[in-house]
């Protein structure tokens, strides 16, 4: 197939995935029409968000009108949700009905499993600005008491889990509480089923983290399952934390529309894809973010940094696709992170071949706001 004008390439999605997405796609087919579809014209810089509690920044630093950079890139924008897929992936429903397209790329995220009793009851921060505020705003009510802070997973996907943000949570209180000088009016405990939290950080991640909270007297409460977040009480299989304050970050799971669709599910109901970020048995169908279920290790991370790699291998592959040749391109795959704690930073790394963890430092901490400022900055110019 040909890369003329009148190919239609879809993107769906408006995160990291689906912008990295349409910028390599751009590049690598110049003339292509491409299209991307989301409910709305918006991007929020979500690794920025642990900073909103305590006005380090605010929704609107975060929050950015993409149609400025769709039509520096010339790629129209259609406001709708998507629906599902037909066609053997010719076809985008949407609630403003199909399109047709000759690639389609889906990076629409995927959602959080809310199935505990009482999960209302807790804040999830990396829903959006509005439950980075809602922190906030608990914060200031409160000048004493517990509060616990956790993550749990997909018991049927094991890399389908985010608990970077927790961790950095978890310092960032405790920074925060002592600058206010009422650090001794708080018990803060952390949570995870998981009787090694961070294990796929890498073990030397782990010693440190765990040294990290026993050093700031952070209680924890590792290995036992989560049972229900009712009547403001953490309860688990190995006991009850009351708290006045519950953040928690629920495991991962694939977006609800996909559901009766002829995507095919992993396990843990995300889209089955390949090395190459192909959907399983469709044709120029790919996937990237935290949509797909992805084979390689088990520590592989769903975080932007591997969302972008994963997009900007799935828009080299759709380039090669349209050009009549078989996709080969295959994405790298690294966690890469900085885990802050408002003053200072400890960057994790963990590659194929090696894996590295520094200590917490202040430089690191204006490494990931320039980071941060460097990643923006192709929505303000």
């Amino acid at each position: 197939m040909s890369t003329e004008k009148t190919t239609r390439i879809t993107v769906a999605g408006a995160g990291f995935a689906a912008i990295t997405g349409v910028r390599e796609l751009r590049k690598k087919l110049p003339t292509a029409e491409i299209t991307l579809v989301a409910p709305k014209p918006e991007f929020i810089y979500l690794p920025s968000l642990i900073w909103v509690p305590y006005g380090i920044r605010s929704g609107d630093d975060l929050r950015f009108d993409i149609r400025p950079l769709l039509k520096k890139l010339k790629v129209a924008y259609r406001q709708a949700p998507v629906t599902g897929i037909s066609g053997d992936g010719r076809l985008l429903e949407t609630g403003d009905g199909p399109i047709e397209n000759d690639a389609l790329l889906i990076a629409t995220g995927g959602r959080y499993i809310k199935k505990l009793p009482g999960i209302e009851n807790a804040i999830t921060i990396c829903e959006g600005v509005e439950a980075a505020q809602k922190m906030g705003a608990s914060l200031k009510t409160l000048e004493g008491g517990t509060i616990a802070l956790g993550f749990g997973g997909n018991p049927k996907e094991p890399s389908a889990m985010r608990g970077g943000p927790m961790f950095e949570l978890l310092f960032g209180l405790d920074t925060w509480l002592r600058k206010q000088g009422k650090r001794d009016s708080f018990r803060l405990v952390f949570f995870t089923p998981a009787p090694r939290p961070g294990a796929r950080l890498g073990e030397k991640a782990v010693e440190k983290m765990l040294g990290e909270m026993k050093k700031r007297g952070i209680e924890t409460h590792l290995g036992h399952k989560i049972k229900s977040f009712e009547n403001n009480v953490v309860t688990t299989e190995g006991g009850e934390i009351p708290a006045d304050l519950i953040l928690f970050m629920p495991g991962l799971t694939g977006p609800a529309w996909m559901q009766g669709s002829p995507l095919p599910a992993s396990p843990g109901g995300m889209i089955q894809a390949d090395r190459m970020t192909a959907v399983k048995d469709m044709e120029r169908v790919y996937v990237a973010g935290d949509a797909g279920s992805f084979p390689g290790p088990d520590w592989m991370p769903k975080q932007a940094h591997m969302a972008d790699l994963q997009a900007t291998a799935a828009a080299k592959n759709i380039a090669l696709n349209l050009a009549g040749k078989p996709a080969s391109e295959k994405f790298k795959v690294e966690l890469l992170c900085i885990i802050d704690s408002l003053d200072k930073g400890m960057m994790i790394y963990r590659g194929e071949k090696r894996g590295m963890a520094l200590p917490s430092m202040r430089p690191l901490h204006w490494a990931k706001r320039s980071f941060e400022k460097v990643y923006l900055r192709r929505f303000k110019s």
